[in-house]
Parts: C-alpha cells; sequence; structure tokens
C-alpha cells in the first residue's frame, strides 16, 4: 500500500511539472526567441488642465511594468516593442451633489493616447486611449500626498491594462 501511495505521488508530481509547461504567472505571451526589448518613450502630458509631472510619474510606471513582468530589456530607441503616446485628459468634476448645490463626490479622470508597435508582428501594432479615474469627497481638496496617490491609483489601472492589451492579448 505504501509502495502504491509513494508511485502515485511521483505521478502526481511528474504531471503537474509536465502539465505547466510554458507558463507565464503575469499572463505575458512573449515570444522571446524574437523579442528581446522594449522602449517607452515619454507620454506627454498634452491635457488642457496640465498637472506637473504626472507624465514622468506615468512613463515611469509603465516602464517599471513591463520590467517587473516580463523578462524583456528596456532601450531607449530601436526596441522590438515600442510604446510612446500622450496624456490627453486630466480633469475634476462633481459627481454627486448636495442639497445645497456643492459637490458630494468629486471624480479625478486622467486618460491616455497610446501608440503600439511590435517590429516583429505589425499585426499587433495599435492606438488606443485608455482612461480611468478616482472618486473622493467633495469636503477634500486633492492635494500634495492625495493627489499622488489618486494618481497612482489611476496610472497603476492604465498601465495594466496597456501591458494586458499589449502583451497578455486579453
Amino acid at each position: 500500500m505504501n509502495r502504491i501511495r509513494h508511485i502515485f505521488t511521483i505521478l502526481l508530481i511528474v504531471t503537474a511539472i509536465q502539465s505547466c509547461g510554458v507558463y507565464s504567472f503575469t499572463g505575458a505571451d512573449i515570444d522571446y526567441s524574437t523579442t528581446k526589448t522594449f522602449q517607452v518613450s515619454f507620454f506627454q502630458n498634452n491635457a488642457p488642465i496640465v498637472e506637473p509631472g504626472i507624465d514622468r510619474v506615468f512613463t515611469q510606471q509603465l516602464q517599471d511594468l513591463i520590467l517587473n513582468q516580463t523578462s524583456l530589456d528596456l532601450v531607449n530607441n530601436s526596441g522590438h516593442l515600442i510604446y510612446e503616446g500622450e496624456i490627453i485628459e486630466y480633469y475634476i468634476a462633481p459627481i454627486t451633489a448636495t442639497s445645497q448645490s456643492t459637490a458630494a463626490q468629486n471624480r479625478l479622470t486622467i486618460s491616455v493616447n497610446l501608440r503600439f508597435y511590435n517590429t516583429n508582428d505589425e499585426e499587433k501594432d495599435m492606438e488606443q486611449r485608455f482612461s480611468f479615474y478616482f472618486d473622493y469627497t467633495g469636503s477634500t481638496q486633492l492635494i500634495g500626498s492625495q493627489l499622488d496617490d489618486a494618481v497612482n491609483i489611476i496610472f497603476e489601472r492604465i498601465t495594466q491594462d496597456i501591458f494586458n492589451i499589449t502583451l497578455a492579448n486579453w
């Protein structure tokens, strides 16, 4: 009985290892034999309302996400995968009101236009707009670390969406 249990355990482990095959826990679907580098050009802030520094923050967050979730190398030019674009919207709008006609809740929305080029497979080239928001109470001023936190939450979502659509084929 003990020998059967031992054989069954070995078969289970071998099957589990073989069934994993080539699997990425990040969901990236990259042919590393032909794709070795990526480039993220600076995402200029072209929004009508310019919040200083968010263009640099977004560019760095996109670079960091791809570096952390793939084995690709970041290059300054001639990358196999090229990300470029601009921040096209940054605005705050009230979304609910109080009985005194003041904002009970506001929403910060940021939109990014992305142009993605895959030099190995032009069919994967794309241009798309990505947007996300952060809601906060109307009595709060979104400044300092609160603004930084809101921008980071928005950019985390947008960069993950960009990763999913360009590299995970979702």
